[in-house]
């Protein structure tokens, strides 16, 4: 029989429990890598902040040209814009309503008013001075002054039968043979 030699290992076979072995060696070289490493992250944000604490001084008095030309409205912000934001506002034809420090509802309020003036007056195009818009009512009864013709007879019977016919799943889209009731 051959001697079976055992390989040199960390199992210790005598006892009963198996040896924690830690290795201390390793632990020791990242903590001090880790340490080096924060050292030279810490050393080069205090350089890139030196570098723009000096391109800050060097630009203080620096003022963009074109931003000086703008307006005011200009400067700010496109619409849509925040209630309480500066610049907040409505356009209404009698120009621009500023509503900064108004109730929330304050834009509701006057885009109501526009409209409720527009319904009541209607719209004219200030170029040519044609009605745009104009009341249901004033509208019903200038159409009615007309007195437009309606198609009477067979022709017009037949458009009215066309015209309550649909598309059904049975015709598979193809042709109207339902009838609305």
């Amino acid at each position: 029989m051959s001697s079976a030699k055992h390989e040199k290992s960390f199992v210790d076979f005598e006892k009963g429990y198996e040896q924690n072995l830690i290795g201390l060696k390793g632990i020791i070289y990242f903590g001090v890598g880790l340490l080096l490493l924060i050292v030279i992250t810490f050393g080069l944000m205090w350089a890139l902040l030196g570098v723009l604490e000096q391109d800050a001084q060097e630009t203080k008095g620096f003022t963009n040209p074109m931003r000086a030309q703008m307006k005011d409205k200009d400067k700010l912000p496109p619409e849509p814009r925040l209630q309480a934001a500066p610049g907040f506002g409505v356009d209404t034809e009698t120009g621009r309503i500023n509503l900064e420090l108004k109730a929330p509802q304050a834009e509701y309020w006057e885009l109501r008013k526009a409209w409720d003036k527009i319904l009541a007056e209607g719209i004219k195009d200030p170029k040519s001075g044609t009605i745009v818009a104009m009341p249901v009512d004033k509208a019903k009864e200038l159409l009615l002054q007309r007195a437009p013709k309606a198609k009477s007879g067979p022709e017009a019977e037949g458009m009215l039968q066309k015209s309550k016919m649909y598309v059904s799943d049975a015709s598979a889209g193809r042709v109207a043979d339902l009838q609305r009731r």
